[in-house]
């Protein structure tokens, strides 16, 4: 029976998230069990995907992402793929009408294959839309269940804060990113040249990404709140810790959140919740 393989397609989901993200992974289990299995779909699709293009070096990329393509797109028709991440996925992009951002996801990671540097305002916000918004934009598709007057009210909401993860992203990794793989993605450096002017700019259209976002989390439904909430909390704690740093440590390694520090943010931020204190 294709509910077996279904099931254990999505297991293999689940995985892929506890193996490539336990802060995502903890904010999955906080929402309702109705919504976890299409939200591990979602998140090892999009895992999958990224990581072909930044982690395979050694392989054959281009061959091994154009077949993870086609065997996405062959799986919308036979609605099956013997991928199990693609069948996890191609059940969900249909049932929460996500194709339209799904293709909008592949051609910014097929992108990645080719272009590296994003520093032009128009390539940024793009690749931005495009490797951050939309996966945002699918988990509110989720999170709403197809309510397309909420999904429209916290489009914009959901668009800011996949916009504010990225960015932190971005300025967390960018050794990593400039070394290892050879990309430069914020308009406003010159060659990667972090300083105390343009660092301080970007934290600031990051907060901005944070202060709209946030309008948006509180209204979310209830069996999606709290684990939005406590990623958004997780992130603006890392931000922080990255505008206290020197541009020199921040080009010199990775800024992190500490196990301990993490559990104190997922304390603090279910004692608000509980007390709708946010």
């Amino acid at each position: 029976m294709k509910a077996l393989f279904d099931t254990s397609s999505l297991k293999c989901s689940k995985i892929v998230t506890n193996s490539y993200s336990t802060s995502f992974s903890l904010g999955i289990k906080l929402f309702a069990p109705s919504i976890r299995p299409s939200i591990y779909a979602i998140y090892g699709f999009v895992r999958y995907a990224d990581e072909i293009v930044d982690s395979f070096e050694d392989y054959p990329q281009e061959d091994l992402f154009y077949d993870f393509v086609a065997d996405y797109k062959k799986s919308l028709d036979r609605k099956i793929s013997l991928n199990p991440i693609v069948n996890s996925f191609q059940e969900v992009a249909r049932k929460y009408h996500l194709q339209s951002y799904a293709e909008d996801f592949l051609k910014r990671m097929e992108a990645d294959l080719m272009v590296t540097d994003y520093t032009t305002k128009e390539a940024y916000e793009n690749y931005i839309y495009g490797s951050a918004d939309v996966v945002g934009l699918m988990c509110l598709r989720v999170f709403v269940n197809n309510d397309d007057k909420k999904f429209e009210a916290l489009k914009e909401s959901a668009t800011r804060l996949g916009s504010a993860f990225q960015k932190v992203n971005f300025l967390r990794d960018i050794k990593e990113d400039t070394e290892n793989l050879g990309r430069s993605y914020f308009p406003n450096l010159d060659s990667n040249s972090l300083n105390n002017s343009n660092k301080e700019e970007i934290i600031k259209d990051i907060e901005n990404d944070f202060h709209e976002a946030y309008k948006g989390i509180i209204q979310l439904p209830l069996e999606s709140r709290l684990g939005v909430y406590i990623a958004y909390r997780y992130y603006l704690k890392l931000l922080k810790k990255l505008k206290k740093a020197d541009p020199e440590k921040i080009l010199s390694g990775r800024i992190r959140v500490s196990n301990p520090l993490k559990l104190v943010i997922l304390t603090k931020s279910y004692i608000r919740y509980k007390l709708n204190a946010y």
